[in-house]
């Protein structure tokens, strides 16, 4: 989840940034907002691959003492790597119901662009090519001012509603089937705004922003950046038609008639259509606005903003906040009533097998110095606590102030009942091992100690076996619950052994003085003497 919202964020700053510069230069020449709008949808289209590129670094002084601690508590288990307040750890590689909606959004989107190209196939399928002198003649000499080597096909549909442009290498021309009957006037002003659209190569670029809009579906700034992108592209090749020498005046009369003629324009999106009524009021706004620089933007000033507006993105999706350097890793040692445990010795294990140690002060505070990120693997053994074993990820400042909670330990308890064979009196033997505790942990003892017995059904049949146990000693030092830890048990071993760990006592578990419950591990062996 974090990846995406980093990916998000980054994408709408490079987005939000290419929609300002856009505005800032609204008096310009929309060639250069147009390029400013591509690159920033190309930037945005980097922003996941810039994730796999060697990040630009951006240094970050480390403050553990100001961080957010992150308590690291050794529960017994596995180990568990601890974290970042800000971020998790999946333990399981399981999908995201976030990861489930974006691709859906993102099938739907590609399906819907998928379909309009269908459309616009079989659109071109149905036309027939002009073959009038007029028409090919004009788009000759245009062809020949705008310096396009490419063939372009003209192409008269069966419908009176498409006027557009479509294709890179083999540009198509769409023109509605009233089109033979228009004048020269009209056709010239028609080829002239649709071979700017092929110089251009505006349906390529926006073909490039519907693909990104089908991946960033969920970021409304997407949508926006395509949609200005569509509507600066036909502004600029209107200037570039106003620059052949048609007067502005003619030309927004004849887009009114186009308009009015083509009443149902078509909505396909993988075209670019030139008379569209959504945007036509604005354009003729625009047009006969003598304030905004209409004059043709030259290729060469275009692509010097384009690449100035993809560097500006680039250091967006490449910049990486990142720990400056190796930096000391510290952290407190605390027991589970918060108190903290001085003379505590720990391991730090890098993924090269490199090891360092330190201890902890007389206020529980322990600091490894100069640890670079990376991979590590923290230890420490206590006598009277559990293990700790666990891993660490090093990444962001937070993650070099490690405050620790050691749990206290269990209790172990190896019992060995004998017997003669059957017809012999019950001999029962055993002992206790003695659990080393150290710190504040006063270990208890047993008061009453009492013997399991033998079943004699068991003595009968010859049978022996083993009872693993788990018993909890409560804090008056009573036997509270116990449970057999293996179903490969006969229940009268199992019962026998159940019977006699309830009926023992101790003193007490002491943790800093005060009583607390421990976890005590039996195993009580039933075995019959040769």
């Amino acid at each position: 989840m974090t990846w995406m919202i980093d990916l998000t964020v980054r994408s709408s700053l490079v987005l939000g940034g290419g929609l300002g510069v856009t505005a800032l230069l609204r008096r310009r020449r929309a060639a250069l907002r147009h390029a400013v709008l591509a690159a920033a949808l190309c930037g945005s289209a980097l922003v996941p691959v810039g994730r796999l590129l060697p990040a630009l670094t951006l240094e970050v002084p480390t403050s553990p003492a100001s961080t957010v601690r992150t308590m690291l508590v050794d529960t017994g288990g596995p180990a568990i790597p601890a974290t970042p307040t800000g971020g998790a750890r999946v333990a399981s590689p399981e999908i995201s119901p976030w990861a489930i909606v974006w691709c859906a959004g993102c099938l739907l989107t590609l399906a819907l662009l998928a379909a309009d190209v269908i459309r616009l196939r079989r659109t071109t399928a149905s036309a027939e090519p002009i073959v009038e002198t007029r028409w090919l003649q004009c788009a000759r000499d245009l062809q020949e001012i705008f310096e396009i080597r490419r063939p372009v096909a003209l192409l008269l549909t069966s419908t009176g509603d498409v006027l557009a442009t479509s294709g890179l290498f083999r540009p198509r021309v769409f023109l509605p089937r009233d089109a033979a009957a228009w004048p020269d006037d009209r056709i010239r002003i028609v080829l002239a705004h649709e071979l700017a659209h092929i110089r251009r190569a505006d349906w390529a670029i926006q073909i490039g922003a519907e693909l990104v809009r089908a991946i960033c579906w969920f970021n409304p700034l997407t949508w926006i950046a395509c949609t200005r992108l569509r509507r600066e592209s036909e502004y600029a090749c209107d200037d570039v038609v106003v620059g052949v020498g048609i007067p502005a005046g003619e030309y927004a009369g004849h887009l009114l008639d186009i308009a009015r003629e083509c009443r149902r324009p078509s909505r396909v999106i993988s075209a670019m259509a030139m008379a569209r009524p959504s945007t036509l009021h604005r354009r003729i706004t625009v047009m006969l606005n003598t304030r905004i620089d209409h004059q043709t933007a030259a290729p060469r000033r275009v692509a010097w903003t384009a690449a100035l507006a993809c560097a500006a993105a680039f250091s967006v999706v490449a910049v990486q906040a990142k720990q400056a350097g190796p930096a000391p890793l510290v952290g407190t040692i605390y027991d589970p009533t918060g108190a903290v445990m001085p003379g505590v010795t720990l391991t730090l294990r890098s993924a090269n097998d490199a090891a360092q140690t330190a201890t902890s002060d007389r206020s529980g505070h322990f600091e490894f110095p100069a640890v670079a990120p990376g991979h590590y693997r923290l230890a420490t053994s206590v006598p009277g606590f559990r293990t700790l074993d666990t891993e660490l990820d090093l990444k962001t400042p937070s993650d070099w102030d490690r405050p620790i909670t050691l749990q206290v330990g269990t209790l172990q308890e190896t019992i060995t009942v004998s017997a003669e064979r059957f017809g012999a009196p019950p001999v029962a033997a055993g002992g206790t091992e003695p659990v080393r505790v150290g710190g504040n942990i006063l270990p208890p003892k047993k008061t009453l100690d009492v013997r399991p017995i033998y079943p004699p059904e068991m003595r009968a049949a010859g049978r022996e076996g083993v009872v693993p146990l788990e018993a909890v000693i409560r804090a008056d030092g009573t036997v509270g619950s116990v449970r057999v830890l293996s179903a490969e048990v006969h229940p009268d071993f199992a019962i026998a052994a159940v019977d006699a760990v309830r009926q023992w006592r101790f003193t007490p578990t002491l943790l800093n003085g005060k009583p607390v419950e421990v976890v005590m591990n039996v195993s009580i062996t039933f075995k019959l003497a040769d």
